[in-house]
């Protein structure tokens, strides 16, 4: 066991949100389901009140703790990827499966939990500094989800 866990706040769906990514990330998978052995402010006794789980091998605890604390930008999973079909799958299995989409390669998914699809050329070109990183920062501040071939342009100093 995980010397640190991160413990995601859910109303109520811990278990459904831990399905959802252990389906659409490797190395993810859902482990034990404790229930509340009294009621308490979220929920009621019986009721699922802990979900153990992994997100790409991050050990993970979901509460299922009311809607007192909801999700925040000040959280997120970055997700690198290498492709624009990688890049692809994970953002639209965010956004339709009843995600939103935001700004710089950020979506949200159904139950509040920020998400940055970031392809490494983003990320490579962003540690070059200089001229590479100005270029490529801008490419990517109008985007939503991160188009490559355009960061790719962008630090080769082509026009899009």
């Amino acid at each position: 066991m995980s010397k640190a866990t991160i413990c995601l706040w859910f109303d109520k769906d811990a278990k459904a949100a831990a399905k959802f990514y252990a389906d659409t990330f490797p190395d993810s998978a859902i482990g034990a389901v404790q229930t509340a052995p009294s009621d308490f402010p979220g929920g009621r006794k019986g009721d699922e009140l802990t979900v153990d789980f992994t997100v790409m091998g991050i050990p993970c605890l979901g509460l299922n703790g009311g809607p007192a604390f909801p999700q925040s930008e000040a959280f997120s999973f970055v997700v690198h990827t290498d492709t624009q079909e990688e890049t692809d799958r994970y953002w639209n299995a965010i956004v339709d499966h009843g995600g939103t989409e935001s700004q710089c390669g950020w979506c949200r998914d159904k139950w509040g939990i920020n998400w940055q699809i970031t392809p490494r050329v983003l990320t490579d070109a962003m540690a070059q500094g200089g001229d590479v990183a100005k270029r490529a920062f801008e490419a990517m501040m109008p985007m939503q989800k991160i188009d490559i071939a355009t960061i790719e342009a962008a630090v080769r100093g082509e026009k899009s």
